[in-house]
């Protein structure tokens, strides 16, 4: 078993093409943290992810970041293939949040792949159009979900079974693509009911009741 058998949209290849993905791709590792792409930059490789995850963003021209999406193992990069396939070079940027250990497969083999193999071509697009639909759920978030909706979302999302999540107020609002202030202005909301209490670095989930109860809210 090789490492093409981890997606499944990949398994139809035959053996030909296997072979040549095998051998014209090539095993990176990334430390965490590291800048994976960035505005500017030429995509030289599509990366299919096998561990860990990379974090894309945009950053605005006053320095705010903005989550767009994260790319987990098992996935590839949507705005890496679209910019393979339009030419263009990357309008945002790709940070490690963990580790990372990628099959990285040249632009030259990633063109006569999407060419002559429809199964490669199927599982490129597939994994595309998955992701655009996440894209506009993320716009459709943003401009119409209520901010204290989607920050008890995303305190839950991010609690890790201690009662406690460690990110900053401006990390959360990169998370939820909003302005920092925003964002201290409703977790001091929720302190003030006690649902939360704040500290440097980090916030205490004190009712999770509570916050589930707004989190499910329509």
């Amino acid at each position: 078993m090789d490492w093409i058998d981890r997606f499944s949209g990949l398994s139809g290849l035959n053996e030909d093409l296997r072979a040549r993905l095998l051998e014209k791709s090539k095993i990176v590792q990334v430390d965490q943290g590291a800048l994976v792409f960035g505005p500017g930059k030429v995509p030289e490789y599509l990366l299919l992810l096998l561990d860990g995850t990379v974090r894309v963003q945009q950053v605005t021209s006053e320095g705010r970041e903005i989550v767009l999406y994260r790319v987990n193992a098992g996935d590839s990069c949507v705005l890496t293939t679209a910019c393979l396939l339009a030419y263009e070079d990357y309008s945002a940027e790709g940070i490690t949040e963990t580790e990372v250990t990628a099959a990285a497969i040249p632009r030259a083999v990633f063109e006569e792949l999407i060419s002559s193999s429809p199964d490669f071509r199927r599982f490129v697009f597939t994994a595309y159009s998955k992701r655009i639909a996440d894209l506009f759920y993320i716009i459709e978030e943003i401009a119409f979900r209520r901010m204290d909706i989607r920050l008890a979302q995303r305190l839950l999302e991010l609690d890790r079974g201690n009662h406690k999540v460690k990110s900053t107020h401006a990390q959360l609002a990169a998370e939820l693509g909003t302005a920092r202030e925003v964002i201290s202005r409703q977790l001091q909301e929720f302190q003030r009911r006690e649902w939360v209490k704040l500290s440097r670095g980090s916030v205490g989930l004190t009712d999770l009741d509570a916050l589930k109860k707004l989190a499910a809210t329509q």
